[in-house]
């Protein structure tokens, strides 16, 4: 790692593993094959040696938007060993939000994969100048294969120091623009060590395998962080999680932890895809992204045997800091605090909140973001002196146990994802029948919370259920399927204030 000065975290992750005496174990697992340690060292070494001879500099940055492969820690780590900053995105987006990120990060490059390369093409076509585009999986001007094919090696280490910006995390924000969210060089450690080993469990002999993607935050932590802090190994694919392809991995594979989200688990049980007992190898289960309804706990304890911890963590924080444990579970709750974080429950007033009364949530702690790229106002708002307002509202409880309350602002959580209703708004007013909308969360039958809209229909259009369907079907052709609504209301006006904001808690009222 160098002097007490400098410390690179790509180095660290693959430094640890081949001392430990594991190249030949096996790493990663993806749709293609499997990677030992020591194949993964040789191609985050090669990678950084590619983006030296392509001319990218230290501090520069590097999109990200890859599936699920050994493309991504090979992309991510090496760029990191190279010094250059990567930029991990959302693969569901559209050529308009990875224009606006390509242009927001002054990416250099881009590597993608080739089922979306037309969506970062053009992306890339809006800009004045184009980055260089690298290809997973496919052909062009640049591929991975063919950069590590022409690679002569790893590179001597960037001398990067603790504090330095090591990658980047887009998180969106309440205008619906994402903001640059970016992590210091000791980040990714500090979640393995505070929450993947102590709290979670893992160890060298599990093999893991998160159905959130690596590009997210939580995500990262479990498919890439936490197995290689320890030597584990994880499962990789490129396939959306469905409970089809979940069950599959779980019954080929056999992983001993299985990291979810409340969306999915509730989608298993319902399903026939479900393995029995005997069908499973699994010791541990964890959840994140958006509460855990209680009675999907419970179902799932008692359908498989293994428990879920419930826990949150954010962009922000990078992975979990509130959690249940495996000794100390209570579903209904997100359990409490980590080892190693700071949490306080804030009222109205500023001070601390009395127990059992609602307040916001601020946490603390070593994988806390330092700042938003080029978003002073947000950044300011957001980290307060060694404090981060999370955005949530929790109250603890007469035990200790943190409750989840919704959140501080309008933005929704949505299978794990931010929504804004902004965005699904402007959205539905892009209907010619639609003369008003406002979003807002309401809670499925089984306790997940979901897009609903309140519309208000222009003079001449029919309010009802197929008029419902024509508008829902609108927005699943404009946005992404976790965005739009999942139930229309009509209304013949929205509750505003005498200034003419709308009054959304009103509209949360009616469910």
């Amino acid at each position: 790692m160098g002097s007490a000065t400098t410390y690179n975290a790509a180095a660290e992750l693959i430094g640890r593993n081949l001392a430990a005496g594991r190249g030949q174990k096996t790493a990663f697992v993806d749709d293609r094959g499997r990677y030992s340690y020591a194949d993964l060292a040789d191609r985050v070494g090669r990678f950084a040696d590619a983006l030296s001879r392509l001319g990218l500099r230290r501090e520069e940055r590097i999109l990200i938007a890859l599936q699920d492969s050994i493309d991504f820690p090979t992309a991510f780590l090496g760029a990191i060993w190279a010094g250059v900053v990567p930029v991990a995105v959302n693969t569901m987006l559209g050529p308009e939000d990875f224009a606006y990120m390509l242009a927001d990060s002054r990416a250099r490059a881009v590597v993608v994969s080739a089922p979306l390369l037309p969506a970062l093409e053009a992306a890339a076509a809006s800009l004045s100048q184009r980055p260089r585009i690298i290809v997973s999986g496919g052909d062009g001007e640049y591929t991975v294969d063919g950069l590590l094919a022409q690679a002569q090696g790893a590179p001597p280490v960037a001398p990067t120091h603790p504090d330095e910006a090591c990658f980047w995390l887009y998180s969106s924000g309440s205008t619906g623009r994402p903001k640059g969210t970016v992590h210091v060089q000791t980040s990714l450690l500090a979640t393995a060590e505070l929450y993947g080993i102590p709290i979670l469990g893992i160890e060298e002999r599990d093999v893991v395998f998160s159905a959130a993607k690596l590009f997210f935050a939580y995500g990262l932590g479990n498919a890439l962080t936490f197995p290689l802090a320890v030597g584990a190994t994880s499962i990789l694919t490129a396939e959306r999680p469905s409970p089809a392809v979940v069950a599959r991995i779980l019954r080929e594979h056999r992983p001993t932890i299985f990291y979810g989200v409340p969306t999915l688990f509730n989608a298993m049980l319902a399903s026939n895809e479900l393995p029995g007992r005997d069908e499973l190898n699994l010791r541990r289960c964890a959840s994140a992204g958006e509460p855990l309804p209680q009675e999907i706990g419970r179902r799932w304890s008692t359908r498989t045997g293994t428990d879920i911890l419930d826990g949150i963590g954010s962009t922000e924080m990078l992975h979990i800091f509130l959690s249940n444990r495996p000794d100390d579970l209570r579903y209904g709750t997100t359990g409490k605090p980590i080892p190693g974080y700071g949490l306080k429950i804030v009222g109205e007033d500023g001070l601390p909140a009395a127990r059992g009364e609602i307040g916001d949530l601020w946490v603390s702690g070593p994988s806390s973001a330092p700042y938003y790229w080029n978003n002073r106002e947000r950044s300011r708002t957001t980290f307060v002196g060694e404090w981060t307002r999370t955005g949530d509202k929790y109250l603890e409880d007469a035990d200790g146990y943190y409750v989840y309350c919704g959140r501080s602002d309008d933005m929704l959580k949505v299978s794990g994802q931010y929504v804004s209703p902004a965005e699904v708004e402007a959205v539905l007013l892009e209907h010619e029948g639609v003369l008003e909308a406002a979003v807002v969360g309401a809670a499925d039958a089984d306790g997940l919370v979901k897009a609903k809209a309140f519309v208000v229909a222009k003079p001449g259009a029919t309010a009802g259920a197929a008029f419902a369907e024509v508008v829902i079907a609108h927005t699943n052709a404009r946005l992404p399927a976790f965005k739009c609504p999942r139930w229309v209301e009509f209304l013949d006006e929205l509750p505003k204030t005498a200034t003419g904001k709308i009054q959304r808690f009103k509209l949360r009222e009616r469910g």
